[in-house]
């Protein structure tokens, strides 16, 4: 039973035809780099949101693997503060706190993609930060 089984699988993988390659798609010996986009914002979730869907876009027109964005938890700083400049009278208080928003989009690419990729328009309040780790040992 077992030598039937061996047959039947080596004649399955020998009739298969190599994957056709989309006019994006890369060859297996490309190297590619695993790129991790970190993006932060104190101000506008949206526009936040705008430049992750950019990336993505653009990411996924080049048939690349993309993983994200993932939501990390919002940060609230809180800083509570005395009204009173002299310290005396009644005890009055002031509460200010700050939400950042921060995405994490991870890419594997080819290294003459990278730049093509990070090259985008970024809204001004959105803080962008990449790091490209080395090459895929496959």
């Amino acid at each position: 039973c077992r030598s039937f089984l061996k047959r039947s699988s080596s004649v399955k993988m020998s009739g298969m035809m190599p994957p056709k390659k989309a006019a994006g798609e890369y060859d297996a010996g490309a190297t590619f780099h695993r790129i991790r986009i970190t993006l932060t914002t104190s101000k506008s979730v949206t526009n936040l949101e705008k430049v992750c869907a950019d990336l993505i876009k653009g990411a996924k027109e080049k048939n690349l693997k993309v993983k994200g964005p993932v939501r990390m938890p919002t940060k609230v700083l809180r800083l509570t503060v005395r009204k009173s400049p002299c310290g005396e009278g009644t005890n009055t208080w002031d509460r200010f706190e700050m939400r950042v928003y921060k995405r994490v989009i991870d890419l594997h690419s080819p290294p003459e993609t990278v730049k093509q990729i990070t090259s985008i328009a970024i809204e001004p309040d959105v803080d962008v930060e990449v790091i490209i780790a080395t090459p895929d040992a496959k």
